[in-house]
């Protein structure tokens, strides 16, 4: 299986296609299987990369740093662009894909050419919502019962069975410093800015095109704000209505924004053949404004 070592940390990735590279980002702690329909469809148009991000899917457990882990997810997406070779190359995802996605953008306008973001999460409770179940639930339960009983979290065994090597990183780790790295990356998240953890400065710092769709209401995860301030924040940005009428939204449910337990409904391959053939687009015209080398143009 590809791994690539990212920042220290084993990231699992994979390469399909060719042609622009687009990579592409699921939401909530979704691994490479969420967004692969919409990678399969790009797939016969463009090289797309997927990818599990640190605490994610195949990818290693790590847990702590100096940046929030939204921060630590860009900086090693852009350590894989580079290590790849694709870079400058377009990003797409929802939701926390979203998030990631922009930060990268902003952290790293040298690898990103253009972004594409669905189902923006922020707004005025979007963090504090979310933050219990990515990090309240597992600090609540190394408080409990020390590392053993995080490994017997359902997402962390998950990760243990996906990579079992992620066993003995967990459990190496002292349960107090788990506890206060999962507590600042909680505070971290639960600020009110305006898209994730991102300052309205970062938003304000990305140069590359953006089209954003809104979130659907009323939903406090992916809050219409979100893709309205990073519209306002974004210099070259488009913004679009989410893809979903308010009834579906209702039926998949508002965290379903990487459509899993749906895949066999007409629902589903319509708003995947939605979105790549609007990230198709987008790249096609994007590619069509590079300006041309004089080496191309002789």
């Amino acid at each position: 299986m590809p791994y690539a070592k990212i920042n220290g940390i084993n990231l699992y990735y994979e390469d399909h296609g060719s042609g622009p590279a687009v990579i592409l980002t699921p939401g909530g702690r979704g691994d490479t299987n969420a967004l692969r329909p919409i990678a399969a469809l790009l797939a016969q148009h463009v090289r797309v990369i997927l990818h599990d991000r640190r605490n994610c899917g195949r990818s290693e457990v790590a847990i702590g740093g100096e940046l929030s882990e939204q921060h630590h997810w860009a900086e090693e997406m852009a350590g894989l662009l580079n290590h790849i070779g694709v870079a400058p190359a377009y990003a797409a995802g929802g939701s926390a894909g979203s998030r990631t996605t922009l930060t990268m953008a902003a952290r790293h306008p040298e690898v990103v050419k253009g972004v594409y973001v669905w189902e923006v999460s922020g707004g005025p409770i979007s963090g504090s919502v979310m933050s219990p179940g990515y990090y309240g639930q597992y600090i609540e339960a190394a408080e409990k019962g020390g590392m053993a009983a995080v490994v017997e979290t359902e997402f962390f065994a998950q990760r243990v069975k996906d990579n079992p090597d992620n066993r003995e990183r967990l459990m190496s780790m002292d349960p107090a410093k788990f506890i206060s790295a999962m507590g600042d990356w909680q505070a971290a998240f639960a600020r009110p800015n305006p898209v994730g953890d991102m300052t309205e400065d970062e938003l304000k710092s990305i140069k590359c095109p953006v089209v954003l769709i809104e979130g659907n209401t009323p939903d406090d995860v992916h809050h219409v704000s979100a893709a309205e301030n990073a519209h306002r924040l974004i210099p070259n940005t488009e913004l679009l209505p989410s893809a979903w009428s308010h009834e579906e939204w209702d039926t998949i449910g508002q965290h379903d924004h990487t459509f899993p337990g749906i895949a066999a409904t007409n629902r589903y391959s319509m708003k995947a053949t939605h979105y790549a053939a609007q990230i198709l687009e987008f790249v096609t015209k994007q590619e069509a404004a590079q300006p041309v080398s004089a080496a191309a143009s002789a």
